[in-house]
């Protein structure tokens, strides 16, 4: 029996109510669709207060779209000093940062041309 993958509109929806009840902070989705030089659809970019904040909400994330769509993410990176996670699940990229990470690699301006929308501040 093969597995149907989940819809990236599905996985999107999951994913952002997931960081919402994890209390992620300044959420932000960026719709990387038409940018010819992509790597996915969509970033999500996201903040955790401390290393601990941030290890829990990437694991939250990662056990609760398991548990509800059965989709495990291609590749999580980050995980171990907990500075920047990021969570692949091919054509959405999560990014849950400390906050001074996300400052100094300032995903949103690397990616200026993506149509930004703020979830949270």
């Amino acid at each position: 029996m093969v597995k149907k993958k989940t819809s990236t509109d599905a996985l999107l929806t999951e994913v952002l109510h997931q960081l919402g009840e994890i209390k992620a902070k300044d959420i932000v989705l960026m719709d990387l669709r038409d940018i010819e030089s992509a790597v996915c659809s969509y970033f999500i970019v996201c903040t955790g207060g401390s290393s601990t904040h941030v290890a829990s909400i990437s694991g939250f994330v990662e056990k609760e779209v398991s548990r509800s769509l059965k989709e495990k993410p291609w590749h999580v990176e980050g995980a171990d000093n907990a500075q920047w996670v990021l969570i692949d699940y091919s054509d959405i990229v999560v990014h849950v940062f400390q906050e001074s990470t996300r400052a100094f690699y300032d995903i949103e301006s690397l990616w200026g041309d993506a149509k930004i929308t703020h979830i949270t501040e």
